[in-house]
């Protein structure tokens, strides 16, 4: 997954309040192929795993306990450049930071629960990409 590939998840927040459709139709407008994706829960194991190296901050507790509260949809998407475009197209952590028509603007509701997960290099792509998906589960 070098270059092209990247991974995201619609977080419980937005999976709550029914965005789903809307995010996936944010990325495949912009130029994204879906390759991979589910719908599935992360039980607090997987949680713990995926964030560990958020593992030592004041707010990995909160952060497993939100990402494990309910479903998510995990997708490994591709387009040239994957990383760096969906991560302008997902904008800051903080949606009040975020630039007008990217998704965490549009449904994200404070930086604990912002809508959406993007890998942030294509190394971490690789990697989180194969946390959640075997070989045969990618097209």
């Amino acid at each position: 997954m070098t270059g092209n590939r990247t991974f995201t998840m619609i977080k419980p927040d937005a999976v709550e309040n029914g965005h789903i459709g809307a995010i996936l139709e944010k990325i495949t407008a912009a130029g994204f192929k879906i390759v991979a994706m589910k719908y599935t829960q992360l039980s607090r194991r997987d949680a713990e795993t995926f964030y560990a190296i958020h593992k030592e901050r004041p707010f990995f507790g909160e952060l497993v306990e939100f990402m494990t509260r309910g479903p998510i949809v995990a997708a490994i998407l591709e387009k040239d450049n994957a990383v760096e475009d969906f991560r302008a197209l997902i904008g800051a952590t903080n949606p009040e930071q975020a630039a007008e028509g990217t998704i965490r603007k549009l449904y994200a509701t404070s930086v604990a629960e912002n809508a959406v997960h993007g890998a942030d290099s294509d190394e971490n792509a690789a990697i989180e990409g194969a946390f959640h998906f075997s070989g045969r589960e990618i097209f």
